[in-house]
C-alpha cells in the first residue's frame, strides 16, 4: 500500500517537472523564434504590466516587495545613461539577444544626449528617470530641493523624447538607493514607482569585468530570480555583458520586460504574495520558536520572598552581641497564605514527631566540650550534642555549688589587689565567688549524678 501510494507520489512530482520544464523550454524558443537571424538569442520570455499606483515601491534591498516574478526570471536594469560611447553598447549587446531592460535616465546626460534617450525606446525598451543631477544626498536634503531632483530630471527626459509621455514610464530610482520617507511619500503621490533592485553587480566599483559577472551571477544564484541592477555608462558593465547574458541562457533564466499599465493596457493579473521574493508555502514553517508566554511573575522586578514573621525570626534571634542580618525590600504581601493562626494543626500541615531513639547516644561515648567564648559557637555545640547539654547544665550546677563551698586552699591564700595579701585583699576576695578548678567540677558532677 505505501509502495504503490509512494510510485503515485513519484510520478506525479515527476509529471509536474516535466511540465515545467517543457514551459521553460517553450517561453526559450519563442523568445528566440522572435530574435531573427540570432537561433541561439536569450530573448526575452514575457513582458509584465504594473500599476505603479498598487504597488509604490518594489526592490527587496530596500522594501519588502519586489516584482511578480516567477522562479528564474529576471529583470535587468541599467542606471546613469545615456553616455553615447558605453550606452550604444550596450544597446547592441541587448539587440543581439533580442533582451528588453528598463533604462533610468539622468536628466543632464538626456540634455546632453537626446539621441540616446530615443535610441532607447526605438528599440523597444523602457525608459525611466533617476533624477537631474544625480545627487547622492537625497536621504539629507529637504523635500523641496528633491522634488525639484525629480521633476526636473522628467522633464528633461521628456523634452528628449519631443514631450511624448506615453513613451516615459512612471518609474523612478533614486541615486545611490539613499531613500528617504519623504521623498517615498512624494514619489507616490504623484504616481511614480520607486524601484529599487534585489541584487547589484557592483560595477559601478573599481572592479575587473571578470568580478562584476561572478557577482551578477552569484548573487543571482542565491535569490534564484529579481531585479538585476547595472549602469550602461561603465566599460567594465559592456565587456561583462555578453557573458552575464550566456550564463543567464546555459542556466535556465528568463527575461522579463516591465512596462507600466495604461487604460489601454491593463495590469497583470497577480496575486499578493506574488509581490515577494519568496511567498510563504505550506511547506515552510513561518515561525521558527513559540514565544514565552508572558507570566505574571515575569512583570515583576522582583521576585516575591517569604516574610521575616513566616521564618518565626523574632524567637530565634541569638543574645550575647550577635547582629540580625540587615532585613531584604520584600513585596507587599507574599504570594503563599499566612500561616494558621488558631493553632490548630491538620494532616496536610503537620510534620511528623522525631522517634526518641534519635536523640540517643550510646552508653560509653565520650562527649567533649572545647572551651569558647563564642556563644554562637555553644549554641552549635549544644544542638549537636543534647547530652552535652545536659553536662553543661550539671557543670553549672556544680559551681554554684562549689562557689557556696570555700575550699581549704582558699581559706589560706588570700591574695590582695596586686596579688599580695592584706586585710584590703581579703575583703575583695571574700566579696567574690571563688574560681572552682576543673577537677572541682567534675567531682561535683558525678556526686549529683
Amino acid at each position: 500500500m505505501i509502495a504503490s501510494v509512494a510510485l503515485g507520489v513519484w510520478k506525479r512530482s515527476r509529471t509536474a517537472l516535466c511540465l515545467l520544464a517543457l514551459t521553460c523550454a517553450t517561453s526559450q524558443m519563442a523568445a528566440a523564434a522572435g530574435c531573427p537571424g540570432h537561433p541561439d538569442a536569450l530573448g526575452t520570455s514575457r513582458t509584465l504590466v504594473v500599476d505603479p499606483r498598487e504597488h509604490p515601491r518594489i526592490g527587496t534591498m530596500q522594501y519588502a516587495e519586489t516584482l511578480p516574478l516567477a522562479d528564474h526570471e529576471v529583470v535587468l536594469t541599467f542606471d546613469d545613461g545615456p553616455l553615447p560611447k558605453y550606452s550604444n553598447q550596450v544597446l547592441a549587446i541587448l539587440a543581439e539577444q533580442c533582451v528588453k531592460a528598463t533604462f533610468f535616465i539622468i536628466g543632464r546626460q538626456a540634455n546632453a544626449n537626446p539621441e540616446g534617450v530615443r535610441k532607447v525606446v526605438d528599440a523597444g525598451h523602457t525608459v525611466g528617470t533617476h533624477s537631474q543631477n544625480h545627487p547622492l544626498t537625497f536621504q539629507k536634503m529637504s523635500i523641496e530641493q528633491a522634488k525639484q531632483e525629480v521633476d526636473q530630471g522628467i522633464a528633461s527626459t521628456l523634452a528628449a523624447l519631443n514631450g511624448d509621455k506615453s513613451k516615459l514610464a512612471p518609474f523612478f530610482r533614486i541615486p545611490g538607493l539613499l531613500r528617504a520617507d519623504a521623498v517615498e511619500q512624494y514619489l507616490a503621490s504623484q504616481g511614480i514607482q520607486n524601484w529599487s533592485a534585489d541584487f547589484p553587480a557592483d560595477d559601478w566599483r573599481h572592479v575587473s569585468p571578470s568580478r562584476v559577472y561572478d557577482l551578477a551571477i552569484q548573487r543571482l544564484e542565491a535569490k534564484g530570480k529579481g531585479i538585476l541592477l547595472l549602469h550602461d555608462i561603465q566599460p567594465r558593465t559592456v565587456a561583462a555583458l555578453p557573458r552575464i547574458l550566456h550564463e543567464l541562457k546555459a542556466r535556465g533564466y528568463r527575461i522579463v520586460h516591465v512596462v507600466p499599465a495604461t487604460a489601454e493596457r491593463p495590469a497583470t493579473p497577480t496575486d499578493p504574495q506574488q509581490w515577494q521574493l519568496h511567498p510563504p508555502s505550506e511547506t515552510v514553517a513561518i515561525s521558527r520558536w513559540p514565544k514565552i508566554p508572558n507570566f505574571v511573575v515575569a512583570e515583576r522586578s522582583m521576585l516575591p520572598a517569604p516574610r521575616l514573621s513566616h521564618l518565626d525570626w523574632q524567637n530565634s534571634e541569638l543574645s550575647h552581641g550577635v547582629r540580625r542580618p540587615r532585613a531584604i525590600p520584600l513585596p507587599p504581601q507574599a504570594l503563599w497564605p499566612l500561616p494558621s493562626l488558631s493553632g490548630q494543626t491538620t494532616a496536610a500541615n503537620a510534620l511528623p514527631a522525631p522517634a526518641a531513639n534519635v536523640f540517643k547516644i550510646p552508653e560509653g561515648v565520650r562527649v567533649t566540650l572545647l572551651a569558647t567564648n563564642s556563644p554562637v559557637k555553644r549554641t552549635e555545640q549544644m544542638a549537636a550534642a543534647p547530652r552535652a547539654a545536659e553536662k553543661v547544665a550539671g557543670a553549672i550546677s556544680a559551681r554554684s555549688w562549689v562557689a557556696a563551698t570555700p575550699s581549704r586552699h582558699a581559706a589560706h591564700q588570700v591574695p590582695t589587689s596586686r596579688g599580695g595579701h592584706g586585710a584590703r585583699g581579703a575583703a575583695k576576695h571574700a566579696a567574690a565567688p571563688s574560681k572552682p578548678n576543673g577537677r572541682a567540677v567534675r567531682v561535683a558532677s558525678l556526686k549529683k549524678r
